[in-house]
C-alpha cells in the first residue's frame, strides 16, 4: 500500500491518521470484539472480514511496545481483534516468551503468517532474541518480510513450509491463518525444509537452546519427525491442539511416540501443569473453534523452567506501568 497506515498503540488505546469512516468502523470492531470474547470470538473473524469489503485498502501499525510494531490490512478479521486492548493472543504464550527474557535462546518461528511472535520476541521488552519466521504462503511471507522490515531487519523471514524432509508441496486454503500444506487439490507450489536441515545448512548451531513455534496447520507431527537431532537439544516445542479434535493427535503422538514431557497451562488453576494423561484434555478443550497450546520438551531445563512460572505475576510484569 502506497497510503500512509493508520497507527494505533495498543497501550494507550490511541489512534491516528484513519478518517472519520475508518475511526468508526475501528470502534466497530473493537465494540464486536468485547462481544464476541464472551463466545470466544466465535463468528468475528467473518462478521470483520464483511466489514473490511466495505473499507479502502489500508493498513493498520498497532505498536505492542515502543520497538514493537505490528502491520497487517486494517479490517481483517483475525488480527483486528488486537483493538480490543483486553484482548491476549495466547496468553499463555507469552507469558512462557516474556518468562525467558533472560534465556539465551533463539525463537524458530514455523507458520509465523505475518510474523506477531517474531516482531514481539526480537523486541526489547523480550529480551531482543534471535528469529527465523518460517511462512510458505507468497502473500503471507510479503507481510512478514514487511514487519521484519518496519522492524528493522531485526528477525528473518524465510519463504517455506516445515515438514518432515525437504523438498515441495502444494499449499492450499482460502484463510491466510489457515493455509497449510496437509490438504489435497490445486494451490501454490511452496519449499518445504525440515528443521533438521537448519542444522545441516549452518543457520541454526546443533547444540543451543530453542523455542519452536508450530503453528503448521495438521503437520505438526511431520515437523517434529523432522526435527529428531533438534528436539535432543534444549529445545521447547509449543503445539497447538485443535479444540474439535476429541483424538488429541498431536499430543498422543508427543506422549507416546517421543522422549519428550508435556505441560499445559491449566486456565482453572491459572498455573502451568504437566501433561501426563490426555484425559486432562478432554475436561481443558470446552471449545471447538480454538487451540489449546502444549508445551513439550526432552529438556529438564525447560519443562522445570515453565512448570516454575506463576502466570499471574508474569502478567503483572507485562502489563505497562
Amino acid at each position: 500500500m502506497t497510503d500512509a497506515p493508520i497507527l494505533f498503540d495498543r497501550t494507550t488505546g490511541a489512534m491516528s491518521g484513519a478518517s472519520a469512516v475508518e475511526r468508526a468502523a475501528g470502534l466497530a470492531l473493537l465494540a464486536g470484539s468485547k462481544v464476541a470474547s464472551l463466545y470466544y470470538h466465535r463468528g468475528y473473524n467473518m462478521a470483520a472480514n464483511q466489514l473490511k469489503r466495505l473499507l479502502p485498502e489500508r493498513d493498520i501499525n498497532v505498536s505492542l511496545a515502543p520497538d514493537a510494531v505490528f502491520s497487517f490490512p486494517f479490517g481483517d478479521g483475525y488480527w483486528s481483534k488486537l483493538l480490543n486492548r483486553a484482548f491476549k493472543y495466547e496468553d499463555e504464550l507469552e507469558i512462557v516468551l516474556f518468562d525467558a527474557r533472560g534465556v539465551d535462546y533463539t525463537l524458530l518461528d514455523c507458520g509465523a503468517n505475518y510474523g506477531y511472535w517474531s516482531v514481539k520476541v526480537s523486541s526489547a521488552p523480550f529480551g531482543r532474541k534471535r528469529s527465523l519466521a518460517f511462512e510458505p504462503s507468497r502473500q503471507n511471507h510479503a507481510r512478514l518480510a514487511h514487519n521484519a522490515k518496519i522492524n528493522g531487519s531485526r528477525f528473518e523471514a524465510v519463504r517455506a513450509a516445515i515438514g518432515s524432509a525437504c523438498g515441495t508441496a502444494t499449499l492450499s486454503g482460502h484463510k491466510h491463518e489457515a493455509f497449510s500444506i496437509a490438504g489435497e487439490g490445486a494451490g501454490e507450489q511452496v519449499s518445504v525444509l525440515s528443521l533438521d536441515s537448519l542444522i545441516d545448512d549452518k543457520r541454526i548451531a546443533a547444540s543451543g537452546k530453542y523455542i519452536v513455534k508450530l503453528d503448521v496447520e495438521g503437520v505438526e507431527i511431520d515437523a517434529m519427525k523432522g526435527a529428531e537431532r533438534l528436539l535432543k537439544t534444549d529445545a521447547v516445542v509449543v503445539c497447538e491442539e485443535h479444540g474439535n479434535d476429541p483424538a488429541h493427535t498431536v499430543t498422543r503422538y508427543i506422549l507416546e511416540q517421543t522422549p519428550m514431557q508435556a505441560v499445559v497451562h491449566n486456565p482453572d488453576t491459572d498455573r502451568f501443569e504437566r501433561l501426563t494423561d490426555l484425559a486432562t484434555l478432554d475436561r481443558m478443550k470446552t471449545t471447538t473453534n480454538i487451540g489449546y497450546n502444549v508445551f513439550a520438551s526432552a529438556s529438564s531445563f525447560w519443562i522445570e523452567r515453565i512448570l516454575k512460572i506463576d502466570a499471574a505475576a508474569t502478567r503483572r510484569l507485562m502489563t505497562p506501568r
